[in-house]
């Protein structure tokens, strides 16, 4: 890949950074060392590696379900003070 003043500042445009002309000047060589080694990577021969998209094996963490005793509505609404007809009153939706 070819790297200029120009891709340097079509980078800084993207990523939204003003650049000054010093700054230009000293992010090109570092660029270009840094796609590079990078472009060392395209010689690394990955065809009897499968992909894996999660790196990380995910498990799901669940407990047993439990038969246990609910609250009565009485229970329920006995520390709501905005109760009408043994539901709790909450604001008007419109």
């Amino acid at each position: 890949m070819r790297v200029d003043e120009d891709t340097i500042k079509h980078v800084a445009a993207v990523a939204r950074l003003e650049l000054t002309p010093e700054e230009v000047k000293r992010f090109l060589p570092e660029l270009k060392e840094i796609l590079e080694i990078f472009s060392k990577l395209d010689s690394v021969d990955t065809d009897p590696v499968t992909p894996s998209f999660q790196p990380v094996a995910l498990k799901d963490n669940l407990r047993e379900d439990e038969i246990r005793r609910c609250f009565t509505q009485e229970e329920a609404l006995k520390n709501n003070t905005q109760n009408k007809d043994g539901y709790i009153k909450g604001p008007k939706a419109v």
